[in-house]
């Protein structure tokens, strides 16, 4: 029986377990060297406070590397019955809507802010929700939308496990305008939405608590044991805001990517974590020369006060003595030298901390491009380290598109979807009958498809994820002109198969082909 009492304690354990790892410090720390603020909390007694943040630099870098390729989703039917028609429907729908669906959540952006967070903050993750009142394709109502959420409000059930769907139950912490919070439970149907009162930020430093009119509400996810269907709940301190409820689907809608793995633990290791105290040394040499520079660099004045009463012309100021040799009445003193041994340091720390992260000189483009071979074969090592990370992107986002799925069978219902009209009504048909059928501006036909059938047809969805995906199609295509040039396939197979974005209106020009054939004009083979 899930309670709000029993929802609470699960989140004062996670809490718990966050503080026994330092987690919410370590994210703050990481944050503030992350944007410049590398100098938090340190009394500098008026001392200089240099902040050359190569860290920056380097984070960004390996981020953009490992997002810059092109992600693409791609359902296909692998079950033996592939050839089957309503599995090749299913297969369509699927990749129609999941273009949609990335187009919709801006995928790019969302992956780099998902990396991001990775390498600053340790961990990555999406939570997907269905916004009804979102417009759909075809003038309905009703999307998935996918949002980042940082690691310190995403607690699962069982701490020394990693993985999302085998957990007993996942909390995901947002904070909530009291008063929007209120109107929202009295219509859920919350008897006590009265008593709901704003609270400050526990997972947070004093002084970044929010002591506002903001709520802390703790969203609950778990499987029911007998159906399998995840079910999920809402509530405040002492209050369920939302009483329990069958989400319609099979899978955890949450994501979730280490930057580096822990054992037995489900949070990991940033990879700013490790790099601090290399940007800590850097600024404190910088410091250390600054004020050596401001004390020592300047040429002082050595003077004989018992003939000169007074000598001030500012810089590096005069000293007065009584008395002495100095030369007459006054002479200079040279200045300290710094020893080269730091700037070389600095250099150094900061190439050997980019060069084992992959942001060699060649990487970040500051090599002179002499040999342009070398160059792309240096890059390309340069990158070798981030692969794994990379690697564990698109199981990331293979781990999103099986999510999407799973919304579409438990939401979307009824929905038109465009199938080639050849494979609907036939040749004979479709020559017969083509201007009586509800066809589109690519000439495709619309139809209906219940979208519930994916949880009852037999077949299983591969999703093909980066670069992988580009440069099949481009092989794809290679292969087909090879075909068609030697003759093998006919005009209209070749454009038959063809990616929509290679030929513009490639449906017209199929229809445009076929009825020149038909009156015997040009006499390409078919």
């Amino acid at each position: 029986m899930v309670t709000a009492e029993s929802v609470w304690r699960e989140y004062e354990k996670m809490l718990a377990y966050n503080d026994s790892i330092s987690l919410d410090d370590t994210v703050r720390v990481n944050e503030n060297f992350f944007v410049g603020k590398q100098w938090e909390g340190v009394e500098s007694n008026g001392l200089p406070t240099p902040v050359f943040n190569f860290l920056k630099r380097v984070t960004l870098f390996t981020v953009a590397s490992i997002t810059s390729e092109r992600v693409k989703l791609l359902a296909s039917p692998v079950d033996s019955r592939s050839g089957d028609g309503k599995i090749i429907r299913a297969a369509g729908a699927v990749n129609a809507e999941l273009d949609a669906i990335l187009e919709h959540n801006k995928l790019p952006q969302l992956l780099h802010e998902f990396m991001r967070n990775a390498a600053v903050d340790g961990d990555a993750a999406t939570y997907t929700y269905w916004d009804a009142e979102a417009p759909s394709s075809g003038g309905g109502r009703g999307a998935i939308v996918t949002e980042i959420v940082p690691n310190t409000r995403v607690g699962f059930g069982n701490c020394a496990d990693r993985r999302v769907q085998s957990q007993p139950y996942i909390l995901i912490k947002r904070r909530e305008l009291t008063e929007r919070l209120r109107n929202r439970a009295r219509e859920l149907g919350c008897r006590e939405w009265e008593e709901i009162k704003p609270d400050t930020d526990e997972q947070q430093a004093d002084c970044y608590k929010e002591t506002g009119d903001k709520t802390t509400v703790i969203l609950r996810l778990w499987k029911d044991g007998d159906t399998g269907s995840v079910w999920a709940c809402e509530c405040v301190r002492g209050i369920m805001v939302r009483e329990p409820w069958d989400l319609g689907l099979r899978l955890y809608p949450v994501t979730w990517l280490c930057w580096d793995y822990v054992q037995d633990s489900y949070h990991g290791q940033a990879m700013l974590t490790g790099l601090i105290p290399n940007q800590i040394y850097i600024n404190k040499l910088f410091a250390m020369t600054m004020i050596s520079l401001m004390t020592t660099a300047y040429p002082k004045v050595v003077y004989d006060r018992t003939r000169v009463p007074k000598w001030d012309n500012g810089i590096g100021r005069a000293i007065g003595v009584n008395g002495g040799d100095v030369t007459g009445v006054a002479r200079i003193l040279d200045p300290a030298q710094v020893s080269p041994q730091i700037a070389q340091f600095i250099e150094l720390t900061q190439e050997m901390t980019q060069s084992n992260l992959g942001a060699t000189s060649v990487a970040l483009g500051d090599a002179r491009p002499d040999n342009t071979s070398a160059i792309i074969a240096l890059q390309r090592a340069a990158a070798t380290p981030n692969e794994l990370t990379r690697q564990n992107l698109y199981q990331s986002v293979e781990e999103l598109g099986a999510i999407y799925i799973d919304f579409m069978a438990g939401y979307y219902g009824v929905r038109m979807i465009a199938v080639d009209p050849a494979d609907e009504v036939g040749e004979e048909v479709l020559d017969f009958a083509a201007g009586a059928l509800p066809l589109d501006a690519n000439g495709m036909l619309v139809v209906p498809y219940d979208f519930a059938q994916l949880r009852e047809v037999p077949m299983m969805l591969k999703l093909d994820v980066g670069a992988s995906a580009y440069w099949s199609e481009i092989a794809s295509a290679q292969t087909l002109d090879n075909l068609l040039a030697s003759g093998q396939i006919g005009l209209v197979e070749y454009l038959e198969r063809i990616p929509d974005e290679y030929v513009t209106d490639r449906q017209g020009l199929i229809k445009a082909v076929k009825e020149r054939n038909a009156a015997g004009g040009s006499g390409a083979q078919i």
